[in-house]
């Protein structure tokens, strides 16, 4: 039975719901008073009590889910203790982004920055700054890449300023990398505002969607000129026409969904549809939604509303959608942070399905967790088979659902 005064959110609308019986004058749906039986958004009384029994259920639940979540973090925590290496790295040989990615994710659990465990990290990263400000290995080809996971990393860490030179002299590296009017791309370019691998690298909205989220970490907002200028990066990559897209793939596949760049000609790594569009994806539309709201886009803004309607229609953690079971890991972490970026408890899908994104997740993650506290993905592209990696996306996406 539906609650009287009960608010199920819906992606920024909030409705009052009230069913025939219940002593509640009326419904406030979308700003207006309407007297008599529930209705929300079409729906019939009858489909609003089984959403709402599903919320029940899962609230029911949510104590032990809190309770598995502590086992769960301990365990992974366990594993990355055993295999850390004597220098402080994990898996050194892919560079010292996965080592930052998995200090982040320690201490986004609420670990200390004096805690042995990541203590010895970030040794180990202060090792990697270089001449130019960045954090990286010596000659890679992934600068902002690994620059901006340590800026996250030594953000979460930063205490007193103790890391306040390091992280200045990163901000100005990757700021550096990002294209524009300096590389001879003004916004007329396609990868203007954009950032990519490498000194000359195409740029791409994952690297990009790094760059936010690493200027975020250091208290940039909406008014930084680089989230602006990667902003408009961003909504190029979306499959949708607006004011800020009219690029030639924005009416090819018109579906809210974002891909991995539209730059250098275009590309999706779920490939391209019949009439030559690029197909959207799961982590990429996340990253995408999550970039915006970084960057000050408003909920009632058409970019984000489609955005959020594609990942009503596909919302999944089984699979990263349109792209299965590859970068799996990666999807879970963005989706976590994404929908935490949204600030709604629950999501309700295309069917009608209400999910409380938090619990369910961490029940998913708690349930593919290796005997020895580890996650790994059984497709290795971009290197998720690597179980420090995937261990440190799978403990960050865990620490969105307490």
């Amino acid at each position: 039975m539906i609650r009287p005064n009960t608010v199920v959110r819906f992606f920024g609308t909030h409705a009052w719901l009230a069913c025939a019986g219940l002593p509640v004058s009326g419904i406030l749906l979308s700003g207006i008073l309407v007297s008599g039986q529930a209705v929300l958004l079409g729906l019939p009384c009858q489909q609003v009590q089984a959403g709402q029994a599903q919320v029940d259920q899962a609230q029911t639940g949510q104590a032990q889910t809190g309770q598995d979540l502590t086992g769960t973090v301990s365990r992974a925590i366990a594993y990355l203790r055993a295999t850390q290496a004597d220098d402080g790295s994990w898996s050194a040989r892919l560079g010292p982004g996965v080592t930052a990615l998995v200090a982040t994710s320690i201490l986004h659990q609420g670990r200390s920055p004096a805690d042995p465990l990541v203590a010895r990290a970030l040794d180990y990263l202060q090792r990697q700054v270089r001449s130019d400000g960045g954090i990286y290995a010596k000659g890679s080809r992934y600068r902002n890449y690994e620059t901006c996971l340590a800026i996250l990393c030594f953000s979460a860490a930063n205490r007193n300023g103790h890391y306040d030179k390091i992280l200045q002299r990163a901000e100005s590296l990757v700021k550096g990398i990002q294209w524009d009017g300096t590389e001879s791309h003004d916004r007329n370019s396609t990868s203007y505002g954009g950032a990519g691998y490498g000194k000359h690298g195409r740029p791409d909205l994952s690297n990009t969607t790094f760059l936010i989220d690493a200027l975020q970490s250091l208290g940039r907002g909406p008014d930084d000129p680089a989230i602006q200028k990667a902003l408009l990066f961003v909504s190029r990559c979306q499959n949708l026409e607006t004011e800020y897209n009219d690029t030639k793939f924005a009416t090819l596949n018109p579906d809210g969904g974002f891909y991995y760049t539209v730059a250098a000609g275009g590309t999706s790594q779920a490939g391209n549809t019949a009439s030559g569009g690029l197909r959207s994806y799961g982590s990429m539309t996340y990253a995408g939604l999550k970039s915006m709201i970084y960057a000050g886009v408003g909920p009632d803004d058409p970019r984000v509303q489609a955005a959020t309607q594609w990942i009503k229609k596909h919302f999944t953690l089984a699979e990263n959608p349109g792209m299965g079971d590859a970068g799996l890991y990666y999807y879970l972490h963005t989706l976590a942070k994404a929908l935490d970026a949204v600030g709604e408890e629950t999501l309700v899908d295309e069917q009608g399905v209400a999910h409380l994104w938090r619990q369910e997740l961490a029940a998913a993650l708690a349930a593919s967790q290796q005997a020895d506290g580890s996650w790994a993905n059984t497709n290795p592209r971009w290197f998720e088979g690597d179980p420090q990696l995937a261990t440190g996306y799978a403990l960050l996406a865990l620490s969105y659902c307490r």
